[in-house]
């Protein structure tokens, strides 16, 4: 097709709403603006942080980190026949290999706190453990970042 597509949300913290803080609805859109698809190049990953304002006028700072990951191709390829405009279906035994296409997988952060570096650092330690392949369960690690105490600003420890 076009390589235009719809994203979904694959994995959520916490996996239900909090009374005062909902899941921002419509959250896939957001993460690509511009639509999501398909490129036959790797991009470098991209983060930026945008606010959401919710009904109560309250401010939800959103960090998004954007990389993108290679895709199996389900399509047969398709190539011209004889110099002809029209195109055949590629037989199995054929050696044109499909070209390779990225798709874009998101990392989203949602606070109440503008907070743009720590954001920053906490999606890009995510995207590290996951790219690497590390044996640590994103669970414990997103357990561990929330629950560490950030110092006030001119306050004790």
């Amino acid at each position: 097709g076009s390589g235009d597509g719809q994203g979904q949300i694959l994995q959520r913290f916490p996996e239900k709403d909090w009374e005062d803080n909902p899941f921002p609805q419509g959250i896939e859109l957001f993460c690509q603006p511009s639509g999501w698809q398909l490129f036959t190049e790797r991009n470098p990953p991209t983060f930026f942080v945008a606010v959401l304002t919710d009904i109560n006028s309250e401010r939800h700072y959103c960090a998004c980190f954007t990389f993108w990951e290679a895709v199996e191709s389900a399509q047969p390829q398709s190539h011209p026949r004889n110099g002809e405009g029209q195109e055949e279906e590629e037989e199995p035994s054929s050696p044109v290999q499909p070209a390779q296409l990225f798709a874009p997988k998101s990392l989203v952060l949602v606070s109440r706190l503008d907070h743009a570096e720590v954001f920053r650092n906490s999606l890009g330690l995510i995207y590290t453990i996951y790219v690497d392949g590390l044996s640590v369960s994103l669970e414990n690690v997103i357990g561990n970042l929330l629950t560490c105490t950030i110092p006030i600003t001119g306050g004790a420890q």
